[in-house]
């Protein structure tokens, strides 16, 4: 079972950040509740399907972009933050966000994404 800070990394980099479809389904499966809820500025979708079809969308949309964190990952009881920066890989980012999520049985139950740019 993944603690709070991993599950949060897993959501930025192993499915967020992750360009190969399997790979990222994989992640998809070990890092979220089944009936996940993951809300964004522009949507909300729920479960695996829907969330994977988001991560896909916003990496199709910004080829040669990467995710990276910008920061730890704070952790309050089943609550973890984490800022990241979305840019060319070595580049200064061009988006900055954080995503806000909910652990529920060793699993991200909801995510939020704040743009802070």
């Amino acid at each position: 079972m993944a603690d709070t800070a991993e599950l949060l990394r897993a959501n930025l980099l192993d499915v967020f950040g992750e360009r190969d479809p399997e790979r990222r389904r994989a992640a998809i499966e070990r890092t979220y509740a089944p009936d996940v809820t993951f809300s964004d500025p522009d949507e909300t979708v729920t479960g695996h399907d829907a969330l994977g079809a988001k991560a896909q969308r916003i990496l199709d949309e910004a080829p040669g972009f990467v995710f990276a964190p910008a920061g730890p990952v704070l952790v309050n009881h089943d609550l973890g933050y984490l800022a990241w920066g979305f840019g060319p890989a070595g580049q200064p980012p061009v988006v900055r966000g954080a995503d806000v999520a909910l652990v529920a049985d060793g699993a991200i139950s909801r995510i939020w994404t704040f743009l802070l740019d």
